[in-house]
């Protein structure tokens, strides 16, 4: 066995043993197979495909590639969330206390974002002190006491995945759905967690564009979780318009407490209590409806935000110390109308310019940096109205700003939140 031939078989549309993708994928964690070899292999599954059994197999062999983690020590059903990434993605914040207050547990591990803003540990590093390095024996009783813990992800989680991903996004093989699903699933296996909810984001600010592609990798992953004895479901999310108000770090962490507050914007609010209420569902093997009676009552009645204050005290954080840029630059409208499209990856780009985000891997984000909208989707705005504002101590180029949002005399009919959910 040979990776030139497990390259030549793929290449001629053949399927692939399990023992053919445990050779071609260990071997070139060991260094045995070289980045070019595997380049080839790669680009003949990004034109060719897997099969579902192909794809399993693949998942798996990246899964076995490091630590498993088990937490044999907590008692009950463990929860976890899991977003595509989106601009102004912020939910797992309000979503995950939340879900905490409504009494399922959570071990949550994030990673730091390669994107345009920061990744949710980087979000939660906006907060002053707030630690997401946490050993066993702290994790446990965390969730024993407030049954929620958001922590970066071991270093020892699937390092094939580390490596192959690092390798598609330098030769422009990320667009796979098979090597997409195998990539967070196996992720997702390794944390431990008996429920997975995915959240996968659909349109313009999105990776997934369209309905149908979502719909594709969602059943692929949803197929996986399950065949793997987890309760997975996928639930279908807008990404044509950033969520929520934010673009930043430590905007978005303001926002999400605003939110909690009861106080957050009605799409980014609502969207929240659907997916909290999927998880609560499955959690607690209860209706839909009952756990949304759930969620509303944790929420309104500000418990969720109780609950994350106490995430925040318990991982050493300063919940009254989430620096954000002093000097604020506004930015005003010059037509009156109905703000009919936003330019969302214009918007994430602008953010990633002013520091937010990361362009290579390791380099430091700027928390204080960000966007907020004073307008958004089908808002009516007046000439010369507050549209955004932009926190940044950098000179920008205000027009690039405006030119981001389209202002028409005519409203567009009510953008949907979420388009569907698979089981």
């Amino acid at each position: 066995m040979n990776i030139k031939d497990i390259t030549i078989k793929k290449e001629n549309n053949e399927i692939l043993s399990k023992e053919e993708i445990e050779y071609a994928v260990n071997n070139y964690v060991s260094g045995d197979i070289s980045d070019e070899a595997m380049t080839l292999l790669l680009k003949a599954i990004c034109k060719n495909g897997m099969t579902f059994d192909e794809t399993f197999n693949l998942t798996i062999t990246m899964l076995n590639s490091g630590n498993i983690i088990k937490y044999d020590e907590i008692e009950g059903t463990i929860v976890d969330k899991h977003s595509t990434g989106g601009v102004g993605d912020k939910t797992s914040l309000v979503v995950l206390p939340l879900v905490a207050a409504c009494g399922v547990k959570i071990v949550k591990m994030s990673g730091r974002s390669l994107g345009f803003t920061g990744g949710t540990v980087d979000k939660l590093e906006s907060i002053k002190g707030f630690k997401t390095e946490i050993d066993y024996e702290d994790l446990l009783k965390q969730v024993d006491d407030i049954n929620i813990v958001m922590m970066s992800q071991s270093n020892n989680l699937v390092p094939a995945d580390k490596k192959i991903y690092a390798l598609r996004d330098v030769t422009g093989t990320v667009e796979s759905i098979p090597l997409i699903a195998s990539s967070i699933m196996s992720k997702k296996l390794a944390s431990g967690s008996d429920v997975i909810v995915l959240d996968i984001k659909v349109g313009k600010g999105a990776f997934m564009k369209n309905i149908d592609e979502a719909r594709a990798l969602s059943k692929t992953m949803v197929d996986i979780g399950n065949r793997f004895g987890k309760k997975t479901i996928a639930v279908l999310t807008n990404m044509d318009y950033p969520l929520g108000l934010t673009i930043g770090n430590s905007i978005e962490v303001i926002e999400a407490i605003d939110t909690l507050e009861n106080n957050g914007e009605e799409r980014f609010t609502k969207l929240c209590l659907s997916l909290a209420s999927y998880m609560v569902s499955l959690g607690k093997d209860i209706s839909i409806d009952e756990a949304l009676k759930e969620v509303e009552e944790k929420y309104y009645d500000k418990s969720a935000l109780n609950r994350f204050k106490e995430l925040v005290s318990y991982q050493h954080g300063d919940i009254n110390e989430i620096p954000l840029c002093k000097n604020k630059i506004s930015i005003y409208s010059t037509k009156s109308g109905y703000i009919t499209d936003i330019d969302t990856m214009k918007l994430a780009t602008l953010c990633n310019d002013l520091g937010a985000g990361r362009k290579v891997k390791g380099e430091p984000v700027n928390h204080e940096v960000g966007i907020k909208l004073n307008k958004t989707i089908n808002d009516f705005v007046k000439e010369n109205e507050l549209l955004l504002e932009v926190y940044t101590n950098d000179n920008i180029d205000e027009n690039e700003y405006k030119n981001a949002f389209t202002i028409t005399d005519e409203n567009i009919d009510k953008p949907k939140i979420i388009y569907e959910v698979i089981k």
